[in-house]
């Protein structure tokens, strides 16, 4: 009976907790668990993705300006029910920082690195939509990386200049006073 009142109780104070406290517990998704692996080359992969796994590779740069080379490359294996989850829940997977953290083993507690990347490609198969691996890159305080980032423009039904094609540059609408070419 005690046992079942701690519980109600623990339950009751998790439901109260601060703001701060219940996203921390959520971060689950937002970090993303790997192991460092030996062997590389595609029956290595192969042997990977048949045990659940995605062949993941993490990008170190050489110097913090961008395009200034990849000065060292690790190979890792991650969790592909947690990489589909995240690729799931976050439509920009591929603009956003996560932490990284690479365990000693599978089943091992101790914590061999831990940071912040920024995934840069998810390969995936063409016919089944698997993921096949993954490229992220070491995002460290004051790195500048180049980055594509999504746009989305609401209310585009109600927007001349949208509705508008812009003959001379495809994909770019403009007003219909504001043609370059025409000034």
């Amino acid at each position: 009976m005690a046992q079942c009142l701690r519980g109600k109780a623990a339950a009751a104070a998790g439901a109260s907790a601060p703001w701060w406290r219940r996203a921390a517990s959520a971060s689950y998704h937002h970090t993303i668990q790997a192991v460092p692996r030996e062997t590389s080359g595609p029956r290595a992969a192969a042997r990977e993705r048949r045990h659940g796994r995605v062949p993941a590779v993490l990008l170190t740069l050489a110097g913090a300006a961008p395009g200034s080379g990849v000065a060292h490359r690790k190979l890792l294996t991650a969790d592909r029910k947690q990489l589909v989850e995240m690729v799931k829940q976050s439509p920009y997977f591929l603009s956003t920082p996560v932490r990284l953290q690479v365990r000693a083993g599978e089943r091992s507690n101790a914590v061999v690195h831990a940071g912040t990347v920024l995934p840069i490609k998810v390969h995936r198969d063409e016919s089944t939509g698997h993921i096949l691996n993954l490229v992220m890159v070491q995002a460290d305080e004051g790195t500048m990386l180049k980055v594509n980032l999504p746009v989305e423009f609401k209310g585009e039904s109600a927007c001349p200049g949208l509705k508008k094609e812009n003959k001379d540059q495809p994909g770019v609408s403009l007003p219909s006073g504001a043609h370059p070419s025409k000034n």
